[in-house]
């Protein structure tokens, strides 16, 4: 039987009637205050992951520029400002109510003006809408606890002021059966502006926690390197310092200079453009790569720059030098496949001599990228950010492949059949991946999924926790996956991690699978394809070369009268007859049996031609002429056996 709202007390007495299934009580589950309570006080592993959600809530509102001044080094008060809708006061009281219950992808959404009139899950500028569950403000309490947010909407002669303070949730047992918790408290008001066609949202960030300016400082690496673990025992501490870093400040915020490494070192100029600023930025990690075996960020920025490099990474922005989609396949600077969908599918190599044909029309992936599709910019204390990712112009190495291979696939599953809480609706994206012989940084090693081209999981190394032991190819892969649909209901509630046992993770998880096996057999086929034509071409130089040594020693010898005879051993697979020039057939047989020991030897190919060509320059000098034909195998059998030295048992 269905109950109606009751206390817990009603229900308990209740249930203490029923005795069989048949008179069960139904009802819903709840959620305590507590969790809520929980959640803003700060779900987020690092400062920059509240950060990313910030930006991500200004893309919601449909800003086209995001400005972040973080006040690096000192870190006192960061600001994040829009230019995107903005807030009416219904939003606003509605966002300070609701912590957890976004009115975003809802009809509440569309009556605030934050969602599409036709279309929940749209902004109203037609975006695809990254959050989802309202606590991304909230994310703030990773870095403070008190924040102001100043927000107006365009038409509005008036802005909104609120002040927020939020509380430190503790564990501590509450009193009685309380669990209207409070998160914290605000203030509210409203102030007149004069440009009244203003709109946008800013949010600023004060009192930030020690250990957030601490972790922003890189304070425990510097005080790594300034205390080794055992200063008596003169031993080193286990920590570098980054090439590039933001400077040291004391106890008093003042730089400093007389330390080693203190000095701020940056791979831009401050007079820099922020766009020229960042692509320094990236260009600096890619000219490591040829000093260093390994790059890694850690070793190469800061923990601040480091954030910035991964809130490049993870929004929605435009690659640094464009996408691998976007790039010709006509231009022969890749290898390009498509992948499978088949159980036991390969990769199709693609190809196209058509000028202008791109991967992605190629391939028929969507005509324009799922994220780069509208305007969307983002600077962060004067470096305008771009996705790190770099295809072309990379360090050559020693694999036999110079050249990297894309691998690009695309797959829709609709559930026909299953319930939606089972399946939870369809589920459609695209992908690539990249081989290349060394992926720079190391942290680029692995599978990183967008959802509307948002991502808070940054590569995962794993590939989704692939067991099959091809470690080695895992590290020269970068895996980009691009959500159409779905896939939302999965992620966790910090938006960094998956359910791995949601049933649109485990299709993911099992293409993803496929793919690197089709890479894996496509790269070693092409690898042992490239590794036979250089080992032809090289025989064939080598076969030049000797034929010219013969030639110019003919020369020699005969003044260029004398020809240069043709050597046959009977039973060889080496037989190559010039119809115009003069044979000497020798039976191979006869030859290797002048060989001590010789009953196990069969003669290799290489041997059989390096003797031939022997038995060539001893002709042009007459030494053979003057030897019977005894003679001339027990000779060309001694240089067979030298020549075969390593073989004989």
């Amino acid at each position: 039987m269905n109950s109606p709202t009751k206390s817990d007390r009603e229900l308990a007495e209740e249930l203490r009637q029923v005795t069989t299934q048949a008179g069960s009580i139904e009802s819903v589950l709840r959620t305590n205050d507590r969790v809520i309570a929980r959640v803003t006080d700060g779900i987020y592993r690092q400062p920059g992951s509240a950060i990313r959600e910030l930006i991500a809530n200004a893309y919601d509102a449909d800003a086209t520029w995001v400005s972040v001044k973080t006040d690096a080094p000192k870190f006192s008060r960061i600001t994040i400002e829009d230019d995107g809708t903005g807030m009416t006061p219904d939003a606003v009281i509605h966002l300070l109510h609701n912590i957890g219950g976004s009115a975003k992808r809802t009809e509440q959404g569309q009556a605030l003006g934050i969602a599409s009139e036709g279309d929940p899950t749209l902004t109203p500028g037609g975006r695809k809408l990254i959050g989802k569950l309202g606590i991304g403000i909230f994310s703030v309490s990773q870095l403070t606890h008190s924040f102001q947010i100043i927000t107006k909407t365009a038409g509005d002669a008036y802005r909104t002021v609120v002040l927020v303070r939020l509380k430190q949730f503790a564990d501590e047992p509450s009193n009685g059966d309380e669990t209207d918790f409070k998160a914290g408290e605000y203030q509210v008001w409203r102030e007149r502006t004069s440009d009244v066609d203003a709109h946008g949202t800013t949010i600023v960030l004060t009192s930030i926690r020690p250990q957030t300016r601490d972790s922003l400082r890189s304070e425990q690496l510097w005080s790594s390197i300034d205390n080794p673990i055992s200063e008596e025992s003169g031993a080193k501490s286990l920590s570098a310092i980054p090439l590039f870093h933001i400077g040291r400040l004391d106890g008093a915020d003042f730089h400093i200079e007389d330390k080693r490494g203190g000095a701020r070192k940056l791979p831009w100029e401050d007079r820099d453009d922020p766009d020229v600023a960042f692509s320094k930025m990236v260009d600096c990690v890619w000219s490591s790569v040829q000093n260093r075996a390994t790059v890694k960020l850690a070793e190469i920025f800061d923990n601040y720059l480091q954030m910035v490099w991964n809130l490049a990474l993870s929004l929605p922005l435009p690659y640094v030098n464009g996408s691998v989609l976007d790039e010709q396949v006509s231009d022969d600077w890749a290898y390009f496949f498509k992948l499978s969908n088949s159980p036991k599918g390969s990769a199709t190599q693609l190809i196209s001599s058509e000028d202008g044909v791109t991967l992605r029309e190629i391939s028929g992936l969507s005509s324009t990228s799922l994220d780069e599709s509208d305007e969307f910019r983002v600077v962060i204390d004067g470096l305008q950010l771009s996705r790190p990712l770099k295809y072309r112009g990379l360090p050559t190495t020693q694999h036999a492949l110079k050249k990297p291979m894309v691998f690009v696939g695309s797959l829709r599953e609709d559930f026909n059949g299953f319930d939606r809480d089972v399946s939870a609706g369809p589920l459609e994206f695209e992908a690539y991946l990249f081989w290349t012989p060394k992926v720079a940084p190391t942290e680029h090693q692995g599978v990183l999924v967008r959802i509307h081209g948002a991502s808070g999981t940054l590569f995962d190394s794993t590939f989704l926790n692939y067991q099959i032991a091809e470690l080695t190819r895992l590290r020269q892969i970068t895996c980009e996956v691009f959500v159409k649909q779905g896939l939302e209901a999965a992620l966790n509630i910090d938006r960094e991690s998956f359910n791995t046992a949601h049933p649109h993770t485990v299709l993911l998880t099992r293409w993803v699978h496929s793919a690197l096996r089709q890479l894996a057999t496509a790269q070693k086929r092409q690898a042992q394809e490239v590794r036979l034509q250089a080992r032809d071409t090289t025989r064939r130089d080598a076969e030049d070369r000797v034929a010219e040594i013969i030639e110019a020693a003919n020369a020699i010898r005969s003044d260029g009268e004398g020809v240069v005879p043709h050597i046959r051993f009977t039973g060889s697979e080496e037989l190559s007859i010039d119809p115009e020039g003069i044979t000497q057939t020798y039976e191979l047989a006869r030859i290797v049996g002048e060989i001590p020991s010789s009953a196990q030897i069969v003669p290799r190919s290489e041997s059989l031609r390096r003797l031939e060509s022997i038995t060539k320059l001893l002709a042009v000098y007459g030494v053979l002429e003057q030897l019977s034909q005894k003679e001339q195998e027990n000779l060309l059998g001694s240089i067979l056996g030298i020549l075969e030295a390593e073989n004989i048992v």
